[in-house]
């Protein structure tokens, strides 16, 4: 009961602040067929259906559409209370106010041109044309080789000759990690997890590609963090992603370029002039200054009077 309570009251707030700014979402105009769509309310004769609740509460946030069925009745309340709004707005003559006819004609402007690139994009970037853009974007990424590998950290070269010389007799490398390393790595006993060569410093992940899985390196291995005793666990191909998980960042980054491909060719074609605003306030600030050097003179000038 407290949970239902909760989002009725949650429902109602939403609801009531929606009827003054959700915008239901366009639907295609039709007749209802009251089998499918039945009707859920009459407002002196006018029908609302249920599809009209539905698409009203499209509008709403994430979280009041998942509680659809539970907040459906006030959301039919908010649909007579925005029918009523409609009728009585309309027989004080609001459809022709001046006001209301700028908000619409600012609208209609904004709407044409969303609609205008949506068509736009929509020609020119069809999927045949991300599934190319995939076979580059596959020819830009081939797969790659990954390392997994750990490794013991250490301030000197002696130190980790020390190191090498206890795993030959049969030390366990992670433990020596946890108790020698001096890189952040060491409470995991060195692992570094998979990684590619671009990903470490070259003289590590050289030494790390040149070893065979299992094996550690017999020679200590100098970067600018110190020097390092890898132990190489496994090696793997890393694969591009697949189709279905980056298309829909290839078919965006296409129909960016579409638009500013479009936008190119208008601006070849338009005369085009930037005014350039004029310089008042450097103007101004110079006047200030000097404003200011005569009100310094005029009072060294009363000094000397004195």
């Amino acid at each position: 009961m407290p949970r239902l309570r909760r989002l009725r009251s949650l429902a109602r707030a939403a609801a009531i602040l929606a009827c003054l700014f959700v915008v239901p979402v366009a639907a295609e105009a039709q007749e209802p067929l009251e089998a499918e769509d039945p009707i859920v309310a009459r407002v002196d004769g006018v029908a609302i259906h249920k599809s009209e609740v539905i698409e009203y509460a499209a509008g709403l946030p994430p979280q009041y559409r998942q509680a659809f069925d539970q907040i459906f009745p006030y959301l039919v309340q908010r649909m007579i209370d925005l029918v009523l709004l409609d009728q009585v707005a309309e027989a004080n003559g609001f459809s022709e106010d001046e006001e209301v006819q700028a908000r619409v004609a600012q609208l209609t402007v904004t709407v044409v041109r969303e609609v205008y690139l949506e068509r736009l994009v929509a020609a020119e970037v069809d999927e045949a044309a991300v599934q190319a853009r995939y076979q580059t974007y596959l020819e830009e990424n081939p797969p790659s080789e990954e390392i997994h590998a750990s490794h013991i950290l250490l301030e000197s070269e002696e130190t980790a000759r020390e190191i090498i010389v206890a795993l030959d007799e049969g030390a366990d490398f992670a433990e020596l990690a946890q108790e020698r390393s001096t890189g952040p790595s060491a409470p995991q006993g060195g692992d570094l997890g998979y990684f590619t060569a671009s990903q470490m410093i070259p003289a590590f992940s050289d030494a790390a590609l040149a070893m065979e899985v299992g094996s550690y390196s017999k020679d200590p291995v100098q970067t600018e963090f110190g020097w390092h005793v890898i132990l190489v666990e496994d090696r793997r191909t890393q694969a591009p992603a697949p189709f279905d998980e980056v298309a829909p960042e290839l078919r965006q980054e296409l129909q960016g370029a579409a638009v500013e491909a479009h936008l190119a060719g208008l601006r070849e074609e338009a005369a085009i002039e930037v005014i350039e605003p004029e310089p008042e306030e450097a103007e101004g600030a110079e006047e200030t200054e000097g404003t200011e050097e005569t009100a310094e003179e005029e009072a060294e000038g009363a000094e000397e009077a004195q």
